[in-house]
């Protein structure tokens, strides 16, 4: 048996870098014969996805179309990000199945070769390859008892590692370069063959011998079967035992969808050099700016797939329901008694995974880290190490008060690893305070990034809803990039650097403002609204209604037609808001969502003032 060792290399020999530049003057040598006439014109075609074009160019040129066919696969192997699909359908257009079949995999075996010289003899290092590395280790993880060949025959079948990737994880193996290349070979044919016989489709419609639902129909077919069988060999290898953990390929697809939506635009920065001697399990705490902050935490060096824990309403609908409890996500309801996350996170610390908290449990509104939920005595008793992640500029990229994301300079750092024994000899509150200075961050004061758009202030009215100047309340509005109150007619204007040019100087700032108007009241306060109430138990369709809110300084009430309760004050840590849209809580193990019937911008307020009132207040270090 080949087990999946890599081979450790002896350091590159002193010919190693020229070498390794004669065979890249080879290469370009041999491309540049063809350079004018078929490469250049058939690479600007693969970069304008014009498949059709392509086809007829590789016919047009004869034998050089066939020399090309191979010559872009075996480039794509070692460029790694290059698709293959793009040429592999070009050749089933232009030749016949059993040709377009055989050029495509004998340039999949060049590149191959190739890059079993420059991994064996060189020593050469792939950076793509290598970002697609942990992928594989965690793959192999759970393959353990297998095979190499078994190993990169499974990688081949799965769409989740491209070939050149998994091409230069097997040239770093001991094994043999005929078992390696012959495995390669026949490993690729499954996704060659799906593709040629696209191409091929496409030729037999584009000639009107095909009808358009019949080539629809083929390639739906095609793709359903090639899909049925990657699914045939995750499920029967890869998802057994996964299942319900972070290792599962429900996770992988949970994060693949949110890079999707979000996007390459953004500049993660990712620092964790600490990570290099932290072992699975830990506990990561990390703030919490915006809602991809899961996303730039998994790009972080973790040694194994972490655990998420996500707001437990999250698991009430659509994907999530079914994604998040396959991928071993942890459901927490916010700021209420939950001993089911608990439980939940003290098995997935047993079973060897790490766990991420947000333990602000919510956005912050105006860029400054909330208070946190605290939870130094429950870490304390995992006897694991802290891990401490800072997120810095996402908060102006995505604040929860703005739909429109921003570009902006997004910087995720381990701050600080503490130990499980010194965890365990501190005293609760002094780990508590720790956690939270190393946390703590003011977007204002702490982002470098210059924002020249004109609408920086539209939606900010949904977090400074009181005028900072003559405080009245649900007059203010967001207009390009001003705040400007409709009853005293005062404006403050944000510049590039997403400050005031004005003496409130920051959205913390005019917040604070807000805040003293609002603690100036606190003890005659009584804050009534209507509110449509949507009600989730978590087992059955959510029920709606209509009831009131109340709110002194000493209790929180709500009453309808059905219920009717109060929580005293100090059972109440925060109440979440959504802007301009709901505020929420948990009562009686339910999830009451609160809609007001007038001013939506009220749901800050209500947020707002639960802070302050809240026993937790007195440990933040925001003011």
């Amino acid at each position: 048996m080949d087990n999946a060792t890599e081979l450790k290399p002896q350091g590159t020999r002193q010919f190693g870098p020229v070498a390794v530049a004669l065979i890249v003057l080879a290469v370009v040598g041999l491309f540049s014969f063809f350079l004018i006439d078929i490469m250049i014109p058939f690479i600007r075609l693969q970069s304008a996805k014009d498949v059709e074009g392509a086809a007829q160019l590789l016919r047009d040129r004869g034998w050089k179309g066939f020399l090309a066919v191979s010559l872009v696969e075996a480039l794509q192997m070692l460029v790694v990000f290059i698709p293959a699909e793009f040429i592999q359908i070009s050749s089933g257009l232009s030749y016949p199945f059993y040709m377009a079949l055989i050029l495509c995999d004998f340039g999949v075996c060049l590149g191959a070769t190739i890059i079993f010289v420059l991994v064996r003899v060189f020593h050469v290092i792939s950076g793509a390859a290598e970002r697609n590395r942990k992928k594989i280790d965690r793959i192999s993880a759970n393959m353990h008892d297998r095979n190499t060949v078994f190993l990169i025959y499974l990688l081949f079948f799965m769409p989740l590692v491209p070939f050149g990737a998994i091409c230069y994880y097997g040239s770093g193996t001991k094994l043999p370069y005929r078992k390696y290349i012959l495995t390669v070979a026949t490993g690729v044919v499954p996704s060659i063959i799906t593709s040629n016989l696209m191409g091929a489709a496409g030729r037999a419609f584009m000639s009107n011998s095909l009808p358009i639902w019949l080539l629809v129909l083929i390639i739906v077919f095609l793709a359903a079967l090639l899909f049925l069988l990657i699914w045939f060999f995750i499920k029967k290898y890869f998802l057994k035992g996964t299942s319900g953990t972070p290792d599962s390929p429900a996770q992988s697809l949970m994060l693949f969808i949110m890079r999707l939506i979000h996007g390459r635009r953004q500049k993660v920065n990712v620092h964790d050099s600490l990570m290099e001697n932290v072992e699975a399990p830990y506990i990561m705490l990390v703030n919490h700016e915006s809602f991809f902050d899961f996303l730039y935490v998994s790009q972080i060096a973790h040694h194994k797939n972490p655990a998420f824990v996500m707001n437990a309403y999250y698991f009430n609908y659509g994907i999530m329901r079914k994604l998040g409890p396959e991928g071993g996500m942890i459901p927490k309801k916010l700021f209420t008694a939950d001993m089911p996350f608990v439980i939940r996170t003290a098995r997935t610390i047993v079973k060897g995974y790490p766990v991420v908290i947000f333990p602000e449990g919510r956005l912050s509104p105006d860029g400054r880290t909330n208070f946190l939920v605290p939870g130094a005595a429950f870490y304390q008793r995992l006897n694991v190490d802290i891990v401490l992640v800072k997120i810095t500029g996402a908060y102006f990229a995505n604040p929860k008060w703005r739909k429109k994301r921003f570009i902006s300079d997004i910087d995720v750092t381990v701050e600080k690893v503490i130990r499980s024994d010194d965890a365990a000899a501190m005293d609760a509150k002094e780990l508590e305070d720790l956690i939270e200075r190393t946390l703590y961050n003011n977007a204002s004061e702490n982002q470098r990034t210059l924002f020249p758009q004109r609408n920086k202030a539209l939606g900010l009215e949904n977090i400074l809803y009181r005028c900072a100047d003559c405080g009245s309340l649900y007059t203010t509005k967001g207009i390009g990039n001003d705040i400007v109150c409709s009853k005293c007619g005062n404006r403050h204007t944000l510049n590039d650097h997403y400050l005031f040019d004005d003496s409130i100087g920051s959205i913390p700032g005019y917040y604070d403002r807000i805040k003293n108007l609002e603690r100036a009241q606190l003890d005659t306060l009584e804050l009534k609204a209507k509110v449509r109430t949507r009600i989730f138990d978590g087992k059955t369709k959510p029920r709606n209604e209509s009831g009131e809110c109340l709110m002194t300084k000493d209790i929180f009430r709500y009453v309808s037609s059905s219920v009717d309760f109060t929580i005293k004050r100090g059972d109440l840590q925060a109440i979440p808001f959504s802007c301009g849209e709901e505020f929420e809580l948990y009562y009686n193990n339910e999830l009451y969502y609160f809609y007001p019937e007038e001013n939506p911008q009220q749901c800050a307020r209500w947020a707002l003032i639960s802070d302050m009132l809240s026993p937790l207040e007195s440990h933040s270090i925001s003011d």
